[in-house]
């Protein structure tokens, strides 16, 4: 396709001036080949990866949708989670700076009704909503829709993915049966192409080709480690490459907070993002992530749903993705606008075959990287040091300490000796070395949670310790397991407590109204306990812990009790997911 400029494709003075300010130039292929078909009012089926410019390919033609006199709901942008929606009402705030009369607001769980309330009483005409709070609007009769022109399904897949079908499907049914209806997804499986047959009227394909699924600009590679040496291969790889804003994935709750008390105790400024956290808690760790207070973001699938954060330079994957999707949508995250990304996965044992599995689905060959050297490490931290003094020097902006000097010079010490106890200071801290650990260089920024150290611990070059082991007396050997002695204290951001279970009186007890009473096809015969079924579910869907209650624990199977309201995205992500390495068969008992 032959590239296009912004004024080629029919858009009002207005917003040009806007998307000129926001420093665009050329349209993105997506965008120059929807925009001029949303314009004509057509509906649209548009696929193209994460990172492409698919919402302004969506927002502008939104925007010149609506009319500023009418005061009432005209679009209405459907996403899968809050973050997504909030990002997105920004793109929309942006766009239509210079239009006047016209509003956006976002509207979704976890943010207070009254805030809400009244955007919509002064008359926001484009609403970006979750399924679930537009449903709630809907229902409490605080969401008109008879006047909807535009209805827009951004991450379509992901939405159903998540359990969100029967909500949409509520939701286009009572909008006007003669609004333009818009499809946007980066994969499409049956269940959108159904969707799209029932809903959409002779849409409009736009199809971005690519070589592959995934973003072309990612860097992928993948290392053949073992599980209790992730932790030591992730540090090195850190320290190697001086990553300094990154996304680790991890495929439960549980190795989320883990891996960050970890990370934290090591010295790398990083934060956690799960379902567990409350919406002030994500929008606090987000705002330090986008303004690079952080590091490195920690973060279970669901909670990472729509994060659009410039310049993350490498995404890992700690965990490999059970899924094949997730894999694309997690590995967008770096790499965004024609900007240069890495993504590193980590496998082990029977990991190899998901690896393959992923090969095949985005029809690209993941190299495989060569595990660093402790030495190569230690090289890479001194390579640092030297850069930093090097540039200290060329300054010259440092306070002189020449008698300092000359007092040691007289008492007998040479200069070099001098200069190696001071790089040594530095590396180690003023409290004084702890023979062969390296900490990270001093210029990282601090966290107030993390607490202090006089020195990290090692990670690389232990003669006297077997790979994968913590260096630190008292601190387990592993990451996937539960902290116990030694354990940094956390106290800034507690985990929540688990719910507590006891056994049913028996099968065929009736749960109470709000809940629903699920069959799992495994049992206490294949190790399993009822904290092991629990921990699933909410690392699976991100949901919140009161939404598993009691588990019933038979030798094969089991029964467990569930917000009725999160059953579809339970049963969705337990038929694909393992608990303890078991195959999950699921249903309504």
């Amino acid at each position: 396709m032959t590239p296009k400029r912004f004024p080629e494709l029919g858009l009002s003075p207005e917003l040009l001036k806007a998307i000129e300010k926001l420093g665009f130039e050329q349209a993105s292929p997506i965008q120059a080949a929807a925009i001029p078909v949303l314009l004509q009012g057509r509906d649209v089926v548009g696929q193209s990866q994460t990172g492409s410019g698919k919402t302004l390919a969506f927002a502008a033609p939104a925007i010149e949708r609506v009319d500023p006199q009418q005061r009432v709901v005209q679009v209405l942008v459907l996403c899968p989670t809050r973050e997504l929606a909030v990002q997105v009402c920004e793109e929309v705030h942006k766009l239509g700076l210079f239009k006047r009369g016209v509003q956006a607001l976002p509207i979704y769980g976890g943010q207070s009704y009254d805030r809400q309330l009244h955007g919509l009483r002064r008359g926001a005409q484009i609403v970006v909503g979750t399924p679930g709070r537009v449903m709630d609007h809907m229902r409490r009769g605080t969401l008109r829709l008879e006047a909807v022109r535009l209805v827009i399904l951004d991450e379509a897949d992901e939405m159903l993915d998540m359990g969100f079908r029967e909500d949409i499907e509520f939701i286009l049914q009572a909008v006007p049966k003669d609004r333009q209806t818009v499809f946007f997804a980066a994969t499409m499986p049956r269940a959108i192409q159904e969707l799209i047959g029932k809903y959409a009227r002779e849409p409009e394909q736009v199809r971005i080709q690519q070589p592959s699924m995934t973003v072309p600009t990612v860097d992928q590679v993948y290392y053949e480690v073992g599980w209790s040496f992730k932790l030591e291969l992730l540090t090195r790889l850190i320290d190697l490459h001086d990553h300094r804003l990154g996304i680790v994935f991890c495929n439960t709750k549980r190795m989320v907070d883990d891996l960050v008390d970890h990370l934290d105790a090591q010295g790398y400024s990083a934060d956690r993002l799960h379902g567990n956290m409350t919406q002030a808690q994500r929008d606090r760790v987000m705002h330090k992530f986008r303004a690079s207070g952080l590091e490195f973001l920690v973060a279970t699938d669901v909670a990472a749903r729509g994060i659009d954060v410039d310049n993350v330079q490498v995404v890992f994957n700690y965990d490999l993705p059970y899924d094949p999707e997730d894999y694309v949508h997690r590995i967008g995250r770096t790499g965004r606008a024609g900007r240069s990304g890495l993504a590193v996965s980590f496998v082990s044992g029977r990991e190899l075959f998901g690896l393959q599995q992923i090969e095949r689905f985005t029809r690209t060959r993941i190299r495989r990287g060569r595990v660093p050297t402790a030495a190569e490490v230690d090289e890479a931290r001194a390579t640092v040091r030297i850069d930093q003094l090097r540039a200290t020097l060329q300054r010259g902006d440092f306070k002189r300490q020449d008698h300092l000097i000359e007092r040691l010079l007289e008492e007998g010490f040479t200069s070099t000796d001098i200069i190696s106890a001071l790089l040594d200071q530095q590396q180690t801290g003023p409290a004084g070395p702890d023979p062969g650990k390296p900490v990270r260089p001093t210029e990282r920024p601090k966290t107030t949670e993390r607490p202090k150290t006089t020195g990290r611990p090692k990670t690389t070059g232990r003669p006297t310790t077997t790979p994968g082991r913590s260096a630190t007396p008292g601190r387990p050997a592993t990451v996937g397991r539960p902290a116990t002695v030694g354990r940094p204290a956390t106290a800034e951001r507690p985990r929540p407590a688990a719910p507590t279970h006891t056994r049913a009186p028996g099968p065929n007890r009736e749960p109470s109204p709000d809940r629903t009473r699920l069959y799992l096809k495994v049992g206490r015969e294949m190790g399993l306990a009822a904290e092991d079924v629990t921990e699933a579910i909410l690392g699976e869907t991100g949901l919140p812990a009161n939404a598993v209650g009691k588990v019933d624990l038979r030798d094969r199977h089991l029964f467990v009790e569930v917000a009725s309201d999160a059953v579809p995205a339970i049963l969705a992500k337990l038929n694909r997911a393992r608990i303890k390495g078991h195959k999950v068969k699921a249903k309504v008992a």
